[in-house]
């Protein structure tokens, strides 16, 4: 590997998307079980819904070393606790109502955060990529 590539990577490295992409996915990690858990489970003294984090660990890894296919996967991934989110936002009551709308938010933030992240890394992709399916001269 030549040192050109790792330099235009670390040019196209945004520290603060990047950190806010990890930081949300986190939060959301420890949201999940801290809901289910001791906020407000479903059942007193804490439901088995704890576990709904365990998807989020499956990326952790690739996010926190910056695995670009990781990212862009678990930013759809994502998207299964933005529907929970709303339809537990809109059907509890509070408090789980409010850290459904919190889920909501960290679930945004991360898919946002992430989308932006990689946007210039997809650009650097599609220009490098040779111009197929056309003929010269047409």
């Amino acid at each position: 590997m030549t040192a050109a590539p790792a330099d235009s990577d670390s040019a196209l490295h945004n520290a603060a998307l990047y950190r806010l992409s990890v930081g949300s996915l986190v939060a959301l990690m420890v949201l999940c079980i801290a809901w289910e858990w001791f906020l407000a489970p479903l059942r007193p003294g804490g439901s088995w819904l704890v576990i709904k984090f365990l998807p989020l660990l499956l990326p952790l890894r690739g996010v926190l070393t910056r695995n670009r296919y990781t990212m862009q996967w678990s930013s759809m991934l994502i998207l299964l606790f933005f529907t929970e989110g709303i339809v537990r936002a809109t059907s509890d009551r509070a408090p789980s109502s409010t850290l459904a709308w919190i889920e909501v938010a960290l679930t945004l933030l991360y898919f946002f955060s992430t989308i932006f992240y990689l946007r210039p890394y997809k650009r650097r992709a599609r220009a490098m990529k040779p111009a197929t399916g056309k003929r010269a001269g047409k």
